[in-house]
């Protein structure tokens, strides 16, 4: 099922601008990760990146699967990642709007694919950082996430896309929200450790163990 469309003149471009935003932004970061890092030889993944029907203990549900447009995205193999699967999915929580990409594999430096995902991110066109990225510890507990705010202008709407990163040695994901009812909010009024506390949640619900 699609997202819920809000109740608004032009709706339909506004979830076209929101799809096009988040999925652009967020899988041009996680590929240029793939494709540019370097680093040493491959161990083998102890953990894999799902797509849950929910997230962030319900909040959200799952409107669209795009793991078949992250796989023909993102490389298999780069020098710094082994193997590599790719898997997303698009949520919706009332008028926002949640993408979640991650892969899986062999990382051997998770801090060299967590940078490239996020330069990647801000080199994508017509992306500008409004709020540069930070690590904030998630209040549920888990390693510290790099979160930060971007603004995107698409179809002549600017968005603002709060997004935080995260990367290991066998997974790295994505996450970007952006709000149907506010696109053009404010950069500095975002609560980016609020938001770090419901990643910190969906990478809990989305990393599980392989087999």
């Amino acid at each position: 099922m699609p997202p819920p469309v809000p109740p608004r003149r032009g709706a339909g471009k506004v979830w076209a601008i929101i799809g096009a935003v988040a999925g652009v932004v967020v899988l041009g970061g996680i590929a240029a990760a793939v494709a540019f890092s370097g680093g040493g030889g491959p161990t083998g993944p102890k953990y894999r990146v799902t797509v849950p029907q929910t997230l962030a203990d319900g909040r959200y549900t799952l409107a669209k699967d795009i793991s078949a447009q992250a796989s023909s995205s993102v490389p298999h193999d780069g020098a710094n990642e082994h193997g590599i699967q790719s898997v997303g999915g698009q949520y919706a929580n009332g008028t926002k709007s949640l993408v979640m990409v991650g892969i899986y594999g062999t990382i051997d430096d998770p801090r060299t694919t967590m940078e490239h995902s996020i330069s990647g991110m801000k080199s994508t066109p017509d992306t500008h950082v409004a709020v540069p990225e930070k690590e904030f510890t998630p209040s549920g507990g888990g390693a510290p996430l790099t979160c930060g705010v971007d603004v995107r202008e698409e179809m002549g709407q600017k968005v603002t896309l709060e997004f935080c990163v995260w990367a290991d040695s066998s997974t790295s994901g994505n996450v970007a929200e952006t709000d149907a009812d506010d696109l053009a909010k404010d950069p500095q009024s975002v609560d980016l450790q609020a938001f770090a506390d419901t990643v910190g949640k969906i990478r809990s619900e989305a990393r599980k163990p392989v087999g």
